[in-house]
């Protein structure tokens, strides 16, 4: 299973660690094909180290109403560039927020502690075109 997210600034396309955080990549899936994501914006971007969005206030402090557990032990479980991960206010709290690493230079400190369910596969260039209130037009995902 695959996903992309659309905006102005282009496509990024996702591929998901299915094997090391299921419940992670079933729970963005789940919420992209409910049109969750649709018209969010990336709340959060900070150079050099993440985007952030999936905050249905838009201010970072929204989610879906519920929270999942952390997903930590798998072989992917490394903040690279391109790699999407759960954002949460502390263990086993994410929801529907997630980020995108700009790069591995102010990441390391977050392995361990959020949980990477995928990884851009094309379109990293977008990341790093992203700012502050840039809209996703819509998230799909492709089987």
């Amino acid at each position: 299973m695959n996903a992309e997210i659309h905006t102005a600034k282009g496509v990024m396309k996702l591929e998901f660690f299915e094997e090391d955080a299921p419940n992670a990549v079933k729970n963005f899936t789940d919420l992209a094909k409910k049109g969750f994501y649709d018209g969010l914006t990336f709340h959060r971007v900070l150079d050099d180290f993440v985007i952030q969005g999936g905050c249905p206030k838009g201010d970072g402090t929204g989610g879906p109403g519920y929270s999942i557990d952390c997903e930590t032990d798998g072989k992917n479980q490394f903040h690279d560039t391109g790699v999407l991960s759960m954002a949460h206010a502390g263990r086993n709290t994410g929801g529907s927020q997630f980020f995108i690493c700009h790069s591995r230079n102010n990441t390391a400190h977050l392995d361990g502690v959020h949980t990477c369910f995928g990884r851009i596969c094309d379109g990293a260039d977008v990341i790093n075109q992203i700012e502050p209130g840039d809209v996703m037009d819509k998230v799909v995902v492709t089987d």
